[in-house]
């Protein structure tokens, strides 16, 4: 249900993102247009931009039955760079230091 409604909130979005145009009107440059705009202006993280660029091929392929071309050009989101944390071997020894009760 939360899928569900997460993708009529996408739809209604990239909908009014156009004027409420019609998605039949439509096709793959104002999905990329909105992909762009939702990861440019919005600043949203990748698997946000991903789950809009999901709800849109849901409403293309399975709602309106019309196949779109998959070289979508549109800015995608950045994942974050996460550097792993790893403690020095003193570190490691000085937490061990304050740890209590049976190993």
């Amino acid at each position: 249900m939360r899928m569900e409604a997460s993708y009529v909130t996408w739809i209604k979005r990239y909908m009014l993102f156009h004027n409420k145009r019609h998605p039949h009107e439509m096709a793959s440059a104002e999905i990329a247009a909105f992909l762009t705009h939702v990861a440019a202006q919005q600043n949203v993280a990748a698997s946000t931009q991903n789950q809009a660029l999901s709800a849109l091929l849901f409403l293309s392929r399975d709602a309106l039955k019309t196949p779109l071309d998959f070289s979508l050009d549109a800015v995608r989101a950045k994942k974050p760079k996460r550097l792993p944390t790893v403690l020095t071997k003193d570190e490691t020894l000085k937490a061990i230091e304050h740890l209590s009760g049976t190993p």
